[in-house]
């Protein structure tokens, strides 16, 4: 994932946080950051947004929508997971209904009937938002300094080590294919990678396209799209871990 990973959240976090600069030392590795940072816009430019845009050209918006329900629902098992490990045992039963609904009644997660019945009743199965990155920020465990990933975009010494135990461990797409192609015997249901890959390859785009638009805010709000996107990042990952209660000293975790 590149850009349009990036995008969902920094956008967000500028509307959420402001657009205060965060202090250089946070940033000691700039010179590669922004080559990754660049190769990741040329990426995106040329392969992921065309790719994004013809499929909304090619996909009718009901199939769209269903695909990215089935999606969001696989991402319940993240986010409820996450939500145990921080002993936040409210959000991982709200994770934990969504994923029940939404995966029988809702046809495996293609119908959001779980977001439908939070909206209409006084039952709180709204969709919540924990990573590992989180769950170790929640714990105490310092950011660290900023990091481009490539294809991944903006993350933290931190929060790139939640990555991959996300993925290894809760994430039911790479989990299943990591765990295939390890070597090691496990317990977990062996799926062909024909199937894997594929799939994989399809939440990418659904990813992409549901940012499809918001470059433009970015575009226009940006004078150093680089510090933008940085900046942006570093708060909204401080209010998620902080779950909106940020403390005075905004950057306190990272030192």
């Amino acid at each position: 994932m590149c850009r349009f990973r990036t995008l969902i959240l920094l956008v967000i976090g500028f509307f959420v946080a402001g657009c205060a600069s965060v202090d250089n030392r946070q940033d000691p590795l700039e010179s590669m950051n922004r080559a990754v940072f660049n190769f990741n816009e040329v990426l995106d430019d040329n392969v992921m947004e065309p790719v994004a845009r013809g499929y909304r050209a090619v996909v009718p918006y009901p199939i769209e929508m269903v695909v990215g329900n089935f999606f969001s629902n696989l991402n319940d098992v993240v986010i409820t997971a996450n939500s145990l490990l921080q002993l936040k045992f409210d959000d991982a039963l709200a994770g934990g209904t969504r994923i029940l609904i939404n995966t029988t009644f809702g046809m495996l997660g293609m119908i959001d009937i779980a977001s439908d019945i939070s909206a209409a009743s006084d039952l709180d199965i709204s969709k919540r938002n924990e990573d590992f990155g989180q769950t170790l920020g929640h714990y105490g465990v310092a950011s660290g300094p900023y990091l481009v990933l490539p294809l991944f975009g903006p993350s933290s010494v931190r929060d790139a080590a939640g990555i991959v135990v996300d993925a290894y461990f809760a994430d039911p797409v790479t989990g299943f294919y990591m765990n295939n192609n390890s070597g090691i015997e496990t317990n977990i249901v062996d799926v062909d990678n024909k199937v894997l890959i594929p799939v994989a390859g399809l939440r990418t785009v659904d990813l992409r396209v549901q940012l499809l638009g918001a470059e433009k805010i970015l575009e226009e709000a940006a004078l150093d799209k680089y510090e933008f996107v940085r900046d942006a990042y570093f708060q909204r990952r401080n209010s998620l871990v902080h779950d909106d209660n940020v403390p005075d000293v905004v950057y306190d975790e990272y030192e």
